[in-house]
């Protein structure tokens, strides 16, 4: 793999400054951009393993903690291995400030993401794109949808809640659209059952848009997490194909 730099950077917001990871390789100069949005237990070293393979693949990466406005991350003392006890606990301490990051706020911060990646020296001009994975295919999707002139391609891996009846659910965004969007769907996932999986690829093929989705047989939310219970290798793999193939044909 590519010899990749990893830093801690600082974006400011309207509501103070987001702490972030960004990693890039070393050699090459600039790179094509990618937001990166993290399940809802946050920065963490199993995420910056990660950000940086896909660095290494050739691109600049930049990994924001959704959750600044409570501080930086990670927001909840976490063990080194989540098994299900672990991960229950944590739930119950985010699930206020998961709460407390409405589309609204999240938005706005998708915009200061994108705005300091359009003047930093290791992104290379043009489109950027997106994936995000459990909560953060949800702000990929509606990212794609909030700005379209910036995203080329948006991903989406284990996620919840992305079709719900809401009038704010993230695939009401499908008809603004331009991106090539790739979903990987988790097939033990109580968050997002098979009617929402119908009514995302509804809409998404009622508006026009380039996608695939796909449900991973056996897989269970959070498949692609190494350090947690729920990884599934063979899933994981899968993911690193579509993602990759996804950023490869569009940025």
């Amino acid at each position: 793999m590519t010899s990749v730099r990893g830093t801690g950077v600082g974006i400011r917001t309207e509501d103070g400054t987001a702490d972030a990871y960004l990693t890039h390789p070393v050699e090459g100069g600039a790179r094509p951009a990618v937001l990166f949005y993290t399940d809802a237990f946050g920065l963490r070293p199993r995420v910056r393993e990660t950000a940086d393979r896909l660095a290494g693949a050739g691109y600049t990466v930049l990994v924001p903690n959704v959750f600044h406005r409570r501080g930086p991350a990670p927001v909840v003392e976490l063990p080194e291995f989540i098994d299900a006890t672990a991960r229950a606990a944590a739930f119950r301490r985010l699930r206020p400030t998961m709460r407390a990051l409405t589309p609204e706020r999240a938005m706005r911060d998708a915009g200061a993401y994108l705005r300091w990646l359009a003047e930093c020296p290791a992104v290379a001009g043009g489109p950027v794109g997106v994936t995000g994975y459990c909560m953060g295919a949800a702000l990929a999707l509606r990212t794609a949808g909030t700005y379209p002139d910036r995203v080329a391609a948006a991903a989406g891996f284990h996620g919840g809640r992305l079709a719900t009846d809401t009038p704010d659910s993230p695939h009401r965004v499908a008809g603004r659209i331009t991106a090539e969007v790739y979903f990987g769907h988790a097939d033990r996932d109580p968050s997002l059952p098979p009617a929402q999986i119908e009514r995302l690829e509804r809409a998404l093929t009622d508006a026009g848009v380039r996608h695939r989705c796909e449900v991973y047989t056996g897989a269970a939310h959070g498949y692609t997490q190494s350090d947690t219970a729920a990884y599934d290798r063979e899933a994981d793999g899968r993911h690193w194909a579509a993602l990759l193939g996804l950023l490869g044909r569009n940025l």
